[in-house]
Protein backbone atom coordinates (compact mmCIF):
# COMPACT_ATOMS: atom_id res chain seq x y z
CA UNK A 1 0.00 0.00 0.00
CA UNK A 2 1.83 3.28 -0.90
CA UNK A 3 -0.63 5.79 -0.07
CA UNK A 4 1.21 8.78 2.06
CA UNK A 5 -0.62 8.38 5.84
CA UNK A 6 1.24 11.32 7.03
CA UNK A 7 -0.24 14.44 5.25
CA UNK A 8 -2.68 15.49 7.97
CA UNK A 9 -0.49 14.69 10.95
CA UNK A 10 0.69 17.04 14.04
CA UNK A 11 3.53 18.78 12.45
CA UNK A 12 6.61 18.74 14.91
CA UNK A 13 9.34 21.79 14.24
CA UNK A 14 12.83 22.00 15.40
CA UNK A 15 12.32 25.70 15.90
CA UNK A 16 10.48 25.59 19.49
CA UNK A 17 7.37 24.02 18.24
CA UNK A 18 7.59 20.59 20.62
CA UNK A 19 5.76 21.76 23.23
CA UNK A 20 2.69 22.87 20.91
CA UNK A 21 3.03 19.57 19.67
CA UNK A 22 2.88 17.58 22.67
CA UNK A 23 -0.36 19.90 23.99
CA UNK A 24 -1.72 19.14 20.01
CA UNK A 25 -0.85 14.68 20.44
CA UNK A 26 -2.21 14.79 23.98
CA UNK A 27 -5.38 15.51 22.57
CA UNK A 28 -6.21 12.24 20.69
CA UNK A 29 -7.72 9.63 22.46
CA UNK A 30 -6.30 5.96 23.37
CA UNK A 31 -7.84 3.28 21.72
CA UNK A 32 -9.67 -0.01 22.74
CA UNK A 33 -8.70 -2.84 21.31
CA UNK A 34 -12.02 -3.60 19.48
CA UNK A 35 -11.83 0.23 17.84
CA UNK A 36 -7.89 -0.69 17.16
CA UNK A 37 -8.85 -4.06 15.26
CA UNK A 38 -11.56 -2.47 13.11
CA UNK A 39 -10.02 0.41 12.17
CA UNK A 40 -6.51 -1.71 10.79
CA UNK A 41 -9.11 -3.99 9.30
CA UNK A 42 -10.48 -1.03 7.44
CA UNK A 43 -6.98 0.32 6.40
CA UNK A 44 -6.19 -2.88 5.29
CA UNK A 45 -8.82 -4.16 3.20
CA UNK A 46 -10.32 -0.58 1.61
CA UNK A 47 -7.06 1.61 2.11
CA UNK A 48 -9.27 4.16 4.27
CA UNK A 49 -7.39 6.54 4.65
CA UNK A 50 -8.99 8.36 8.00
CA UNK A 51 -8.51 4.94 9.51
CA UNK A 52 -5.14 4.66 9.42
CA UNK A 53 -4.19 8.27 10.45
CA UNK A 54 -6.53 7.86 13.59
CA UNK A 55 -4.32 4.68 14.21
CA UNK A 56 -1.06 6.05 14.02
CA UNK A 57 -2.47 9.37 15.75
CA UNK A 58 -3.46 7.25 18.90
CA UNK A 59 -0.25 6.24 19.38
CA UNK A 60 1.98 9.35 18.89
CA UNK A 61 2.34 9.53 22.31
CA UNK A 62 4.04 6.00 22.50
CA UNK A 63 7.01 7.39 20.22
CA UNK A 64 7.05 10.34 22.57
CA UNK A 65 7.59 8.29 24.98
CA UNK A 66 9.96 5.82 23.58
CA UNK A 67 12.06 8.81 22.48
CA UNK A 68 12.70 9.90 25.72
CA UNK A 69 14.14 6.41 26.39
CA UNK A 70 16.86 8.05 24.29
CA UNK A 71 17.37 11.76 25.56
CA UNK A 72 21.01 11.00 26.83
CA UNK A 73 22.55 10.54 23.37
CA UNK A 74 22.91 14.35 22.86
CA UNK A 75 20.41 14.85 19.60
CA UNK A 76 17.51 16.84 19.30
CA UNK A 77 14.34 15.03 21.17
CA UNK A 78 12.52 16.43 18.14
CA UNK A 79 14.39 14.70 15.28
CA UNK A 80 14.13 11.84 17.33
CA UNK A 81 10.10 11.80 17.46
CA UNK A 82 9.85 12.52 14.22
CA UNK A 83 12.35 9.67 13.10
CA UNK A 84 9.95 7.45 15.83
CA UNK A 85 6.71 8.50 14.26
CA UNK A 86 8.23 7.56 10.68
CA UNK A 87 8.73 3.60 11.94
CA UNK A 88 5.30 4.21 13.79
CA UNK A 89 3.55 4.93 10.46
CA UNK A 90 5.46 1.77 8.58
CA UNK A 91 4.20 -0.29 11.12
CA UNK A 92 0.81 0.77 10.43
CA UNK A 93 1.23 -0.19 6.93
CA UNK A 94 2.74 -3.05 7.69
CA UNK A 95 0.03 -4.68 10.64
CA UNK A 96 -2.23 -6.92 10.73
CA UNK A 97 -4.49 -7.27 12.81
CA UNK A 98 -5.88 -10.67 12.91
CA UNK A 99 -2.54 -11.89 14.31
CA UNK A 100 -4.43 -11.04 17.65
CA UNK A 101 -1.63 -8.75 19.08
CA UNK A 102 -1.81 -5.24 19.46
CA UNK A 103 -0.82 -2.51 17.27
CA UNK A 104 1.57 -0.97 20.26
CA UNK A 105 3.27 -4.67 20.84
CA UNK A 106 4.05 -5.06 17.09
CA UNK A 107 4.88 -0.73 16.41
CA UNK A 108 7.34 -1.06 19.15
CA UNK A 109 10.40 -2.69 16.68
CA UNK A 110 9.60 -0.14 13.83
CA UNK A 111 9.92 3.17 16.65
CA UNK A 112 12.53 1.62 18.02
CA UNK A 113 14.78 0.73 14.79
CA UNK A 114 13.80 4.31 13.44
CA UNK A 115 15.43 6.22 16.23
CA UNK A 116 18.32 3.98 16.60
CA UNK A 117 19.11 4.18 12.94
CA UNK A 118 19.17 7.85 13.19
CA UNK A 119 21.23 8.22 16.33
CA UNK A 120 23.57 5.43 14.21
CA UNK A 121 23.57 8.11 11.50
CA UNK A 122 24.01 10.77 13.50
CA UNK A 123 26.73 9.25 15.41
CA UNK A 124 28.61 8.16 12.59
CA UNK A 125 29.62 11.71 11.79
CA UNK A 126 32.08 11.35 14.85
CA UNK A 127 33.01 7.72 14.09
CA UNK A 128 31.10 5.99 16.75
CA UNK A 129 31.89 2.66 15.01
CA UNK A 130 30.01 0.40 13.27
CA UNK A 131 30.83 -3.35 14.31
CA UNK A 132 28.40 -5.38 16.42
CA UNK A 133 30.11 -4.83 19.36
CA UNK A 134 30.35 -1.08 19.54
CA UNK A 135 26.58 -1.08 18.73
CA UNK A 136 26.32 -2.90 21.98
CA UNK A 137 28.39 -0.94 23.91
CA UNK A 138 26.45 2.70 22.70
CA UNK A 139 23.56 1.06 23.31
CA UNK A 140 23.90 -0.44 26.62
CA UNK A 141 27.09 1.51 28.27
CA UNK A 142 24.45 3.73 30.15
CA UNK A 143 22.12 1.05 31.43
CA UNK A 144 25.35 -1.27 32.98
CA UNK A 145 26.89 2.33 34.07
CA UNK A 146 23.95 3.14 36.40
CA UNK A 147 23.72 -0.19 37.70
CA UNK A 148 27.19 -0.05 38.96
CA UNK A 149 28.12 3.24 39.20
CA UNK A 150 24.89 5.13 39.45
CA UNK A 151 26.44 8.37 41.11
CA UNK A 152 29.33 8.43 39.01
CA UNK A 153 30.17 12.30 36.71
CA UNK A 154 32.51 12.42 34.52
CA UNK A 155 35.43 9.15 33.65
CA UNK A 156 34.67 5.79 34.82
CA UNK A 157 37.13 4.08 37.54
CA UNK A 158 39.19 1.66 36.04
CA UNK A 159 37.35 -1.69 38.30
CA UNK A 160 33.90 -0.22 36.44
CA UNK A 161 36.04 0.41 32.91
CA UNK A 162 36.88 -3.17 33.28
CA UNK A 163 33.52 -4.60 34.31
CA UNK A 164 31.90 -3.14 31.56
CA UNK A 165 34.61 -4.24 28.91
CA UNK A 166 34.43 -7.76 29.89
CA UNK A 167 30.05 -7.59 30.21
CA UNK A 168 30.16 -6.42 26.44
CA UNK A 169 33.06 -7.63 25.15
CA UNK A 170 35.00 -4.69 24.17
CA UNK A 171 37.99 -3.21 24.77
CA UNK A 172 38.69 -0.92 28.03
CA UNK A 173 39.49 2.05 25.52
CA UNK A 174 36.42 1.75 23.74
CA UNK A 175 34.71 1.98 27.00
CA UNK A 176 36.55 5.35 28.20
CA UNK A 177 35.92 6.63 24.99
CA UNK A 178 32.67 5.77 24.37
CA UNK A 179 31.81 7.02 27.80
CA UNK A 180 33.14 10.54 26.68
CA UNK A 181 31.19 10.93 23.73
CA UNK A 182 28.14 10.33 25.55
CA UNK A 183 28.96 12.76 29.10
CA UNK A 184 27.32 15.62 27.36
CA UNK A 185 24.42 17.73 27.95
CA UNK A 186 21.20 15.29 28.36
CA UNK A 187 17.49 16.83 27.78
CA UNK A 188 16.27 18.13 31.13
CA UNK A 189 12.52 15.80 32.58
CA UNK A 190 11.83 19.32 34.86
CA UNK A 191 11.95 21.41 31.06
CA UNK A 192 8.55 23.18 30.90
CA UNK A 193 5.69 21.86 28.55
CA UNK A 194 2.98 23.71 27.24
CA UNK A 195 1.59 26.96 28.36
CA UNK A 196 0.20 25.38 31.49
CA UNK A 197 3.38 24.75 33.14
CA UNK A 198 3.12 21.04 33.17
CA UNK A 199 6.82 19.71 33.69
CA UNK A 200 8.36 16.81 31.06
CA UNK A 201 8.03 14.18 33.88
CA UNK A 202 4.29 15.38 34.41
CA UNK A 203 3.66 15.00 30.50
CA UNK A 204 4.69 11.34 30.72
CA UNK A 205 3.03 10.18 33.33
CA UNK A 206 0.04 9.00 31.54
CA UNK A 207 -1.35 5.48 33.68
CA UNK A 208 -2.91 4.13 30.05
CA UNK A 209 -0.14 4.95 28.49
CA UNK A 210 2.29 3.02 30.97
CA UNK A 211 -0.08 0.07 31.13
CA UNK A 212 0.07 -0.19 27.02
CA UNK A 213 3.82 0.08 27.38
CA UNK A 214 3.99 -2.07 30.03
CA UNK A 215 1.83 -4.68 28.00
CA UNK A 216 4.19 -4.60 25.02
CA UNK A 217 7.29 -4.54 26.81
CA UNK A 218 5.86 -7.46 28.68
CA UNK A 219 4.88 -9.67 25.71
CA UNK A 220 7.85 -8.83 23.84
CA UNK A 221 10.06 -10.09 26.87
CA UNK A 222 7.57 -13.32 26.19
CA UNK A 223 8.55 -13.82 22.80
CA UNK A 224 12.20 -13.27 23.54
CA UNK A 225 12.30 -15.65 26.13
CA UNK A 226 10.16 -18.35 23.88
CA UNK A 227 12.39 -17.34 20.40
CA UNK A 228 15.71 -18.35 22.90
CA UNK A 229 13.91 -21.07 24.30
CA UNK A 230 13.23 -22.83 20.89
CA UNK A 231 16.16 -22.00 19.34
CA UNK A 232 18.78 -22.94 21.97
CA UNK A 233 19.07 -26.72 21.31
CA UNK A 234 21.22 -25.74 18.05
CA UNK A 235 23.96 -25.43 19.89
CA UNK A 236 26.21 -27.94 21.78
CA UNK A 237 27.12 -27.97 24.98
CA UNK A 238 30.13 -26.25 24.86
CA UNK A 239 28.65 -23.49 22.92
CA UNK A 240 25.31 -23.18 25.39
CA UNK A 241 27.76 -23.50 28.49
CA UNK A 242 29.87 -20.50 27.38
CA UNK A 243 27.33 -18.46 25.78
CA UNK A 244 25.05 -18.68 28.74
CA UNK A 245 28.28 -17.79 30.98
CA UNK A 246 29.18 -14.50 28.78
CA UNK A 247 25.71 -13.38 27.91
CA UNK A 248 22.71 -15.02 29.49
CA UNK A 249 23.39 -14.36 33.22
CA UNK A 250 23.34 -11.17 35.16
CA UNK A 251 26.53 -12.04 36.26
CA UNK A 252 28.65 -12.97 33.09
CA UNK A 253 32.43 -14.98 33.39
CA UNK A 254 35.08 -13.49 32.17
CA UNK A 255 37.52 -14.75 28.93
CA UNK A 256 40.09 -15.91 31.46
CA UNK A 257 37.99 -17.88 34.03
CA UNK A 258 36.36 -19.53 31.39
CA UNK A 259 39.77 -20.29 29.18
CA UNK A 260 40.76 -22.22 32.65
CA UNK A 261 37.82 -23.99 32.98
CA UNK A 262 38.18 -25.31 29.42
CA UNK A 263 41.82 -25.58 29.20
CA UNK A 264 41.66 -23.45 25.74
CA UNK A 265 42.88 -19.97 25.11
CA UNK A 266 41.00 -16.84 25.31
CA UNK A 267 40.72 -16.02 21.63
CA UNK A 268 39.58 -19.54 21.43
CA UNK A 269 36.47 -18.75 24.12
CA UNK A 270 35.59 -15.28 22.08
CA UNK A 271 35.70 -17.59 18.79
CA UNK A 272 33.52 -20.10 20.26
CA UNK A 273 31.04 -17.31 22.11
CA UNK A 274 30.70 -15.27 18.98
CA UNK A 275 30.41 -18.14 16.80
CA UNK A 276 27.73 -19.54 19.26
CA UNK A 277 25.82 -16.47 19.21
CA UNK A 278 25.96 -15.40 15.62
CA UNK A 279 24.25 -19.04 14.99
CA UNK A 280 21.48 -18.02 17.88
CA UNK A 281 20.84 -14.91 16.28
CA UNK A 282 20.72 -15.76 13.35
CA UNK A 283 17.68 -18.67 14.02
CA UNK A 284 15.82 -16.67 16.40
CA UNK A 285 15.51 -14.49 13.69
CA UNK A 286 14.43 -16.68 11.33
CA UNK A 287 12.21 -17.99 13.89
CA UNK A 288 10.56 -14.10 14.84
CA UNK A 289 9.89 -13.99 11.42
CA UNK A 290 8.46 -16.59 10.78
CA UNK A 291 5.84 -15.84 13.45
CA UNK A 292 5.43 -12.87 12.38
CA UNK A 293 7.13 -11.23 15.75
CA UNK A 294 9.80 -9.32 13.85
CA UNK A 295 9.42 -6.54 10.91
CA UNK A 296 10.07 -7.59 7.62
CA UNK A 297 10.97 -5.29 5.56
Amino acid sequence: MTVAINNNLPALSNEGGLSAYLDQIKKFPMLDAEEEYMLAKNWKTTGNIKSAEKLVTSHLRLVAKIAMGYKGYGLPVNEMISEGNLGLMQAVKKFEPEKGFRLATYAMWWIKASIQEYILRSWSLVKIGTTTAQKKLFFNLKKIKNQIAPESEGDLKDEHVNEIANKLDVSKDEVVSMNRRLSGKEFSLNAQVGEDGDEWQDWLVDKELDHDLKFAHQEEMENRKGLLKDSINILNEREKEILHSRRLTDDPMTLEDLSKKYKISRERVRQIENKAFEKLQKHMLLQAKSKNLLPVN
